[in-house]
């Protein structure tokens, strides 16, 4: 198969590199890029919360990355755990879910304590893990470290395959980038034939845009991790 992958770098050249091992085709066409934010917050803090791994890789570069990297980090997957690891934690345990996976066991640790956590977070993000925290009296300071910047148009490369029907599917890994790709796609008059491609989504949020534009041949992960997802190949 030749597949789209439409993920910030340096996540997209990775997949496609599992993606070809697998004997798949891939056509390499980020929509979305990742500017850090220097972000300033207080602390002290007990452990650090992280949803992506781009903020992981945000952090290393702060001027406090060696304080932060010394606590606790708690991710939500695989993934953003590994990253989290490559930037210097050294005390890390992922959720292996969604955020919303990451809520139980953030809870069982921090449940009752008064400590505070620190959530490193994108500009645009689904979903409110603080807000979910504080109902189980947990205090959670958000510090917004990264942000997504999409595309101005679509790539010519990507323009080209979808006129010439010469992809069969792509892959979703984010709300964001299916509904950046659905957008640009529109502005260049290729829309019907990226619905026609068969898509896979990490998961029903991812999904959402998709369906909403009316791609017939939506499916999704059973586990929101890159192997379920790809495994639906």
């Amino acid at each position: 198969m030749r597949l789209l992958l439409t993920r910030p770098e340096p996540d997209a050249t990775r997949t496609a590199q599992a993606l070809r091992a697998r004997g798949h085709d891939t056509l390499v066409a980020p929509l979305l890029s990742m500017q850090t934010i220097q972000a300033d917050f207080a602390g002290p803090y007990a452990a650090v919360l992280m949803t992506s791994a781009n903020a992981a890789r945000a952090i290393s570069t702060h001027p406090r990355a060696g304080e932060l990297t010394s606590l606790p980090a708690l991710t939500v997957g695989a993934r953003s755990g590994e990253a989290a690891r490559e930037a210097g934690f050294g005390n890390v345990a992922s959720a292996d879910g969604a955020l919303g996976d990451l809520v139980a066991p953030v809870v069982a640790r921090f449940a009752g304590s008064s400590q505070r956590l620190l959530y490193l977070a994108g500009e645009d993000r689904a979903g409110d893990l603080a807000g979910e925290l504080a109902a189980h009296g947990i205090s959670v300071e958000t510090a917004v470290i990264y942000r997504a910047v999409g595309a101005g148009h679509l790539p010519a490369e990507l323009r080209d395959a979808l006129s010439n029907a010469s992809l069969d599917g792509a892959l979703h890994y984010s709300r964001r980038s299916a509904a950046t790709l659905i957008e640009l796609s529109r502005s260049a008059g290729v829309l019907n034939a990226l619905l026609n491609l068969v898509h896979h989504s990490l998961s029903a949020e991812v999904a959402a845009p998709l369906r909403n534009a009316g791609a017939p041949r939506v499916s999704i992960a059973p586990r929101p991790e890159e192997e379920a997802l790809i495994g639906l190949l």
